[in-house]
């Protein structure tokens, strides 16, 4: 089992896999809006709300994100959606080049928070704010930076 960042979004889901996709050179993309699913008559969805992300996933690099739109007829229920630091996708990837291109197309039109860089605990980290208001965090070693730590301990 693993556990999947889902980011849910306000009416833009279908731009955020776009640039995401290209972003992290998805591997597979899937995507299913409201509008292909069967309607209950009794209660239909407005139209502005059938052309929304009702589920998807971008894979890449081993890794997946899942997104989706929360409909406006939904937010009497769930409440509104609040940017913020709630959620962070981490990316732990050895090799650097890679892990320096996705921090790159990522950071595009977003906000660097850390230059990736060498640090005691890893020798490529860095964070960013992309565009969306989504918090990422990019390493090149935590795993070995875990084990070391949890040997030394022992």
């Amino acid at each position: 089992m693993s556990a999947i960042a889902y980011l849910q979004l306000d009416g833009n889901a279908e731009e955020v896999i776009g640039f995401y996709s290209e972003a992290l050179r998805a591997t597979e993309v899937k995507m299913v809006k409201f509008g292909d699913m069967p309607q209950n008559p009794s209660y239909p969805l407005p139209e502005k709300e059938l052309n929304m992300v009702m589920e998807s996933s971008i894979a890449f690099a081993g890794g997946k994100i899942m997104l989706s739109d929360l409909l406006p007829s939904m937010k009497a229920a769930t409440g509104e959606l609040v940017k913020g630091n709630q959620i962070m996708i981490s990316l732990v990837i050895d090799d650097k080049q890679q892990l320096k291109e996705y921090f790159d197309h990522l950071s595009l039109g977003g906000h660097i928070i850390m230059p990736l860089s060498d640090t005691p605990w890893s020798s490529c980290f860095g964070l960013l704010v992309d565009k969306y208001g989504i918090n990422w965090k990019f390493n090149s070693d935590a795993e070995k930076f875990l084990d070391q730590i949890i040997s030394s301990k022992q």
